[in-house]
């Protein structure tokens, strides 16, 4: 459902589920190139008729928050970055984060071991 958004309203879309909640004003505060405040008010509202937000009220206005669990649209858009991107390869995409110079705590580095293991092996223990 989310790959076939138009553009500006998937990256309102996606600009949401970062915030995780937030108001027309601050979605629009956050957005890489801004729209104007109708703009990113009937996006909201579309994505909200698509039934991929919700609106509730809140002390400063209406309060949006991405109906899908934030993971879920996560999985998806990386999905979609390694499709077109790396041609599908997960290996080839988690080579180039990993080209990217940030190192790695001992918790991150455990639990990418333990991935790892897991997509080999079909099961989440390490081999002796």
């Amino acid at each position: 459902m989310i790959e076939s958004l138009p553009r500006r309203e998937r990256e309102v879309f996606e600009t949401l589920c970062r915030l995780e909640t937030g108001t027309a004003a601050g979605v629009r505060g956050a957005l890489s190139d801004p729209l104007s405040d109708s703009a990113v008010r009937t996006m909201l509202s579309r994505l909200e008729a698509k039934g991929l937000v919700e609106r509730t009220a809140g002390p400063d206005g209406f309060l949006y928050s991405p109906v899908q669990r934030t993971e879920t649209v996560a999985a998806g858009a990386l999905k979609r970055m390694i499709d077109t991107f790396f041609a599908g390869s997960a290996a080839s995409a988690a080579t180039a984060l990993l080209g990217l110079g940030q190192r790695l705590t001992p918790e991150e580095a455990a639990a990418l071991e333990q991935a790892i293991d897991k997509a080999v092996t079909g099961a989440g223990a390490r081999k002796p």
